[in-house]
């Protein structure tokens, strides 16, 4: 299995692995990633309610989700990376107390001579997958556009981001 090195772009080809992130649901992370996202509905926010309409607790938001995988991709290409698509699709609900953990596999690469500005380098394809004690909770693509300084092809070095934790990745 090939990983894709964030800091040098060894591995950045078809197949290649980015590495996975756990990410702690939390009661604080559902309400505020709702509000945020201004999703007042109950089911995110209040236990009580969500009990009612028969869920056995508050439940993640897909905008949250979406946001999450977002994340996830521009923690791992940079922030100069662009996103250019993002399709998911919600299975098992993400409920506190549990652990998403995201990992991705580029599905393709592109040159990036498609016609963008001249400071666009390649366009990477990732398959996302995010699982909980569940199943599946995510499942879906996101089409990245790299600088052309970090493109797979021409990337030398760049400095390593943080992860979650503040340690390096």
């Amino acid at each position: 299995m090939v990983m894709v090195d964030a800091s040098t772009g060894t591995g950045a080809g078809v197949g290649a692995k980015l590495a996975p992130l756990e990410i702690p649901v939390t009661r604080t992370l559902i309400v505020s990633g709702a509000i945020a996202s201004r999703d007042y509905q109950d089911v995110h926010h209040d236990a009580e309610l969500a009990k009612e309409k028969g869920s056995p607790d508050i439940f993640m938001n897909i905008l949250t989700t979406n946001g999450l995988v977002g994340r996830y991709i521009t923690d791992h290409f940079g922030p100069a990376s662009v996103l250019r698509k993002v399709a998911i699709r919600l299975g098992a609900p993400n409920y506190p107390g549990d652990t998403m953990v995201l990992t991705g596999t580029i599905a393709e690469v592109g040159d990036g001579s498609g016609g963008g500005s001249d400071s666009e380098g390649a366009t990477v394809v990732v398959r996302i997958v995010g699982v909980n004690g569940l199943g599946t909770h995510v499942t879906g693509t996101v089409t990245v556009t790299l600088p052309s300084s970090a493109s797979p092809a021409h990337r030398t070095s760049t400095q390593a981001r943080p992860s979650v934790s503040g340690r390096p990745a």
